[in-house]
């Protein structure tokens, strides 16, 4: 499950953040300027277009971003949900992966600025997340994207939402999902998982940080058991659309991730699980400019041509 050693790019990368402060030791703001600033480029990736649009949300506007490449109408659609622990993060955090995103696979990518914990905790992404979902393919034709071929994706606390989405589409009769990337998500209770142990420091994102991100989601203890918060509690995996998951061998999330493309493969569920074992959390994101880092150049690339077979 885990190289020896990282990969030496993304080992130079652990090394240029270590003498940083941890997430958990940091207030708030802090911390979502950091996220921001890290993955900020000068000049952004072209794309084909990019729409700004905001609609009526769960809690009172719900921006959008809506990015479409170069080619013929219409485009297959990806909503995208960005990682930050559902603390931090937003539009400008992963505006450059959404368009590095977009041109790999050659889809549309609608990234949705859902609200934020602690100030909007649980389930108020979830529900922003669905709404956005359900906007989208109700009024996909309007940007010149197929609702037929409507696809849910994120990293870390997005690849939880966008399976949480899955799952939600399902149980609620809502929009019919062609497919879903869950990038190292974030399902389960991170409990008596040997990659919080082997992982859970020295390597980008430390096992207090997921207890202190999870402390400022759960306003309440018992929300951390509804199956819409962690989604491998969920008892019944059937149905669920085929799936991508990606997984690191040296992030603390490793092993809950491995469960999740396990239990969509025992409920019959087609999955690709892409696993790299020098891999880091978030290594992903890292495909992007000013990184453009090998291992996660070839993940974007594998997720590519999952998305190209699947929607074919």
């Amino acid at each position: 499950m885990r190289a020896q050693e990282t990969h030496p790019q993304l080992q130079a990368f652990i090394e240029e953040s270590e003498d940083a402060p941890a997430f958990h030791e940091l207030p708030v703001e802090e911390v979502r300027a950091i996220t921001d600033d890290v993955f900020a480029v000068e000049e952004p990736e072209p794309v084909g277009d990019v729409i700004d649009r905001t609609i009526d949300g769960p809690g009172g506007d719900l921006p959008l971003r809506i990015y479409l490449p170069d080619g013929e109408e219409p485009f297959a659609v990806t909503m995208f949900f960005h990682g930050g622990g559902f603390v931090a993060g937003g539009l400008e955090s992963h505006d450059q992966f959404c368009r590095t995103f977009g041109n790999t696979a050659g889809v549309a990518v609608v990234a949705v600025d859902y609200r934020l914990a602690p100030e909007h905790p649980f389930p108020a992404a979830v529900e922003d997340a669905y709404a956005a979902t359900e906007w989208v393919a109700e009024n996909a034709t309007e940007f010149g994207c197929d609702p037929d071929e409507l696809v849910v994706a994120g990293d870390s606390a997005g690849g939880t939402l966008a399976a949480v989405v899955a799952h939600m589409a399902r149980d609620r009769d809502g929009p019919d999902i062609a497919y879903q990337v869950l990038l190292y998500p974030s399902v389960s209770p991170h409990q008596d998982w040997d990659s919080i142990d082997e992982n859970g420091e020295g390597y980008f994102i430390t096992a207090a940080d997921l207890t202190w991100f999870d402390e400022q989601y759960f306003e309440r203890e018992i929300d951390a058991m509804n199956v819409y918060a962690f989604p491998l509690l969920a008892p019944d995996f059937e149905g669920l659309p085929p799936a991508t998951v990606v997984t690191g061998g040296f992030d603390p999330l490793r092993d809950e991730g491995v469960a999740y493309a396990e239990r969509l493969e025992e409920a019959g569920v087609d999955v690709s699980h892409h696993h790299y074992d020098d891999a880091i959390h978030a290594f992903v994101q890292l495909a992007a400019e000013p990184f453009e880092f090998d291992r996660s150049r070839e993940a974007l690339a594998d997720i590519a041509d999952d998305l190209r077979t699947a929607l074919e």
